[in-house]
């Protein structure tokens, strides 16, 4: 997002190894939020947190002008992973609101990873929530996509709190947040997936607009789509970062795989989509998210689903987080949002 890297070794037998020094790689580049703040409480539902506001502030009931910033604010109880930090901009409330997804491999990464991408929608009048959540040494899936879903719900719960305009939420994630992402932006009404038990049920999860930064799509595929791209992977390993996922080794239980699939639940009212992949990537092939553009535009139409290569582009590398590529991704943003 700063991209948080969900990584694939060349070669298997070093895969683990090599996937956490560039993660640590990944961490150093991603810009970290931070500064002096004063406690007090987060929301207006006894959840607390750290609150930063910057500038003057003139309050009515909970509106409020200035900017602020919200740090380790609980969205659910289950877990000490089930916090975010919300970013909210000064100006004319509310705002449209967007989930930030880290990534990691679904087994690493941080929230404070995205205080960057946080900033640059901030300053296009975005309230940015940059979630943590279980991650696979915790809990298999469907954990991660419960966890997003009831951030959203907590959004919408506590709207007037954070000046969101709950009917203008989007999400924006990264390899594995790209594929988190992408779940919220097609299963909204799965209840197998929602969580509700993690809170604010009465809540929608669903999601206007979509972004998925070269996530992960069909974990059954990747090693083929790899090798007819010259490299190769192991994702089919009892012990890759997918397998770890979703408790098996993803040949092994195909049914549970196809859950984790976003393609699978594609329908015609899903969120819009801005879909990015680098033509070098040697972790995820790009075909990945290339085969899920074209199965949205067959059901959504093409004016709804934006897909680009960026040439000579690896996985998370430079050319995501220019700001002429985040212009462009916060321009689509705002076709949907505003």
């Amino acid at each position: 997002m700063n991209p948080r890297c969900h990584l694939h070794n060349p070669n298997p037998s070093r895969r683990l190894g090599w996937r956490f020094a560039a993660v640590a790689a990944c961490l150093v580049l991603s810009a970290c939020g931070g500064g002096d703040s004063s406690a007090g409480d987060a929301t207006a539902a006894a959840t607390t947190g750290t609150t930063t506001t910057t500038g003057t502030t003139t309050t009515t009931g909970t509106t409020t002008t200035a900017a602020a910033t919200f740090t380790d604010v609980a969205y659910a109880g289950v877990s000490s992973a089930q916090k975010m930090d919300i970013y909210v901009p000064t100006g004319a409330v509310p705002f449209p609101a967007v989930v930030l997804i880290h990534g990691g491999a679904f087994m690493m990464g941080d929230k404070s990873g995205e205080s960057a991408n946080a900033a640059a929608l901030t300053a296009r009048g975005y309230v940015a929530a940059s979630i943590n959540y279980r991650l696979s040494g915790e809990a298999k899936f469907p954990a991660a996509i419960h966890d997003a879903k009831a951030a959203v719900r907590f959004l919408r719960a506590q709207a007037s709190t954070y000046r969101i305009n709950p009917d203008k939420i989007a999400s924006w994630g990264a390899s594995a947040g790209g594929n988190i992402s992408a779940m919220l932006g097609t299963t909204g009404g799965v209840a197998e997936l929602e969580g509700a038990e993690l809170g604010n049920a009465g809540q929608s999860s669903r999601v206007v607009a979509a972004v998925d930064w070269f996530g992960p799509i069909n974990f059954l595929t990747m090693d083929a789509e790899a090798q007819a791209l010259g490299f190769t992977i192991n994702t089919n390993g009892t012990t890759s970062p997918e397998s770890r996922y979703i408790g098996a080794a993803v040949q092994t239980v195909p049914d549970q795989v196809a859950k984790a699939n976003p393609t699978t639940y594609i329908t015609a009212d899903d969120a819009a989509f801005f879909i990015q992949a680098g033509s070098a990537d040697k972790n995820i092939p790009y075909t990945q998210s290339q085969n899920f553009s074209r199965a949205l535009s067959v059901v959504k139409g093409v004016a709804n689903v934006s897909f680009e290569l960026l040439a000579g582009a690896g996985h998370g590398t430079s050319e995501f987080g220019t700001s002429t590529n985040l212009d462009k991704v916060i321009t689509f943003l705002d076709r949907y949002m505003k």
